[in-house]
């Protein structure tokens, strides 16, 4: 911070309140060393005495506002200059304070502005990381997890192999999809998405592959599906562990020949597709229960691509946070808007369940009801006020192995009974989980 005053022993004083705070002090005793300071030293607050021997404290303003990051200014003046200071508000000045000075009020005022400054200088940084690597093909990410999705995108994606990505239910399995496509040279021809669960077992073999005239009743013309016209481009094959294991037959000679018959066909079609499917389960363990061919995963699982969740990645929050404001603020019509840090930081410690896809609901709903420029604590969310739910209690004495069943129980039901995904959060391998299970009769 920059301390502007022409009387030494009233600097000296300003100086001496401000020394048990961690700022990096300057001083100035006059406007234009003031000045000379401000253009060559990135600084968060100035306090400057309105009236100097050699111009104002409005000098000073300006001289600030010329900055990329404007610090901010708080001007002290006499009670018969308020006129003055008020008027230096108008121009941008932060606030102002009459003289004798208050230094309590003084180190509140500056304790605020820095806050301001701080989180000013957080949203440039993730400015700068949106338009930066930090975005890959409509994805955000500067983590270690996501710079490693990224590369193997890069890697694979002008190739024909499959591709297998799995993660928990809004991880952006579908923009991972999308940014293979974008990266690849099959970016002119079509992206199909087609998800899975949502086709009945008597429509998806039609719906995927297609049917002939007279196929079956009410098929008075013939259909291409879904393959024929995704030929040249990419088709996404989302949840694709709902598939019913009769067609999962005819995916996998698709996969194998490149080639199928449409329902009621005699003539094999062939076509150019990328496949890439999807899945927020994993398919290792839907082969374990027999809920899906081993041959079909092998094919599927030539590139698999894992998307953490949310959670494990917190260093990512922040940055896909800017992004939304930016796109709601612009979709709705809405004012430029900042978080505190304390509200950023419960959004950042949030466990976010619903990872990206409730991240982005909960700061549209923040956009569409801000009532003023910044958002705070109290305008988030009941849940991200609410205590953590569900301890595990630890009892003086309590037994390793019950605590170890405990940690299992509660860990296998918040991820659905998804063993694989339990045993990355509870940092052991899949082997020695399903071992634990066992040892501790959790099979059932």
């Amino acid at each position: 911070m920059l301390l502007v005053e022409d009387h030494e022993e009233s600097r000296r004083g300003l100086e001496a309140a401000f020394s048990r705070e961690k700022y990096e002090i300057l001083s100035a005793s006059s406007s234009k060393q003031a000045i000379e300071l401000i253009e060559r030293t990135e600084l968060d607050v100035i306090v400057s005495d309105l009236r100097l021997p050699d111009g104002t404290a409005l000098d000073i303003l300006r001289a600030a506002q010329m900055q990329e990051l404007p610090p901010r200014v708080i001007i002290v003046t006499a009670f018969g200059t308020i006129e003055s200071a008020v008027e230096a508000m108008r121009d941008g000045a932060y606030d102002y304070l009459t003289k004798p000075v208050n230094i309590h009020e003084l180190r509140v005022k500056v304790a605020k502005a820095m806050e301001v400054v701080a989180l000013q200088r957080e949203n440039r940084a993730l400015r700068r990381a949106l338009d930066g690597q930090s975005c890959f093909e409509g994805l955000l990410g500067a983590s270690k997890e996501m710079k490693e999705v990224f590369e193997k995108i890069r890697t694979i994606a002008d190739t024909r192999a499959t591709v297998l990505i799995e993660g928990e239910s809004g991880t952006g399995k579908e923009l991972v999809a999308r940014a293979i496509h974008k990266a690849s040279s099959r970016r002119d021809k079509p992206f199909i998405p087609i998800h899975c669960a949502a086709l009945s077992e008597n429509l998806i073999e039609s719906e995927l592959f297609g049917y002939e005239k007279g196929a079956f009743t009410g098929a008075a013309t013939r259909k291409q599906g879904l393959f024929e016209l995704a030929d040249g481009g990419t088709v996404l094959l989302d949840e694709v562990s709902e598939i019913p294991l009769a067609t999962q037959v005819k995916l996998l000679r698709v996969l194998e020949t490149r080639e199928f018959l449409r329902v009621g066909g005699v003539e094999p079609v062939q076509v150019d597709v990328r496949v890439v499917a999807a899945t927020n389960r994993s398919l290792a363990e839907e082969v374990e229960e027999g809920r899906f061919r081993e041959d079909l995963f092998y094919r599927l699982n030539v590139v698999r691509i894992e998307l953490p969740p949310l959670r494990m990645r917190q260093e990512d929050i922040p940055l896909l946070i800017e992004h939304f404001l930016r796109v709601f603020e612009k979709e709705h019509g809405r004012p430029r808007l900042q978080l505190t840090p304390q509200a950023l930081q419960k959004l950042v410690e949030y466990p976010w369940p619903g990872n990206v896809r409730q991240l982005r609901n909960v700061i549209e709903n923040l956009v569409l009801f801000a009532r003023g420029e910044t958002i705070d604590v109290q305008d988030l969310p009941s849940e991200f006020l609410a205590p953590p739910k569900d301890p595990i209690t630890l009892d003086l004495g309590m037994p390793l192995d019950l605590l170890e069943r405990k940690a299992i129980e509660r860990t296998l039901i918040a991820t659905g009974g998804n063993r694989s995904r339990a045993a990355e959060m509870l940092g052991i391998s899949r082997r020695t989980l399903l071992r634990k299970i066992k040892e501790l009769g959790l099979e059932g």
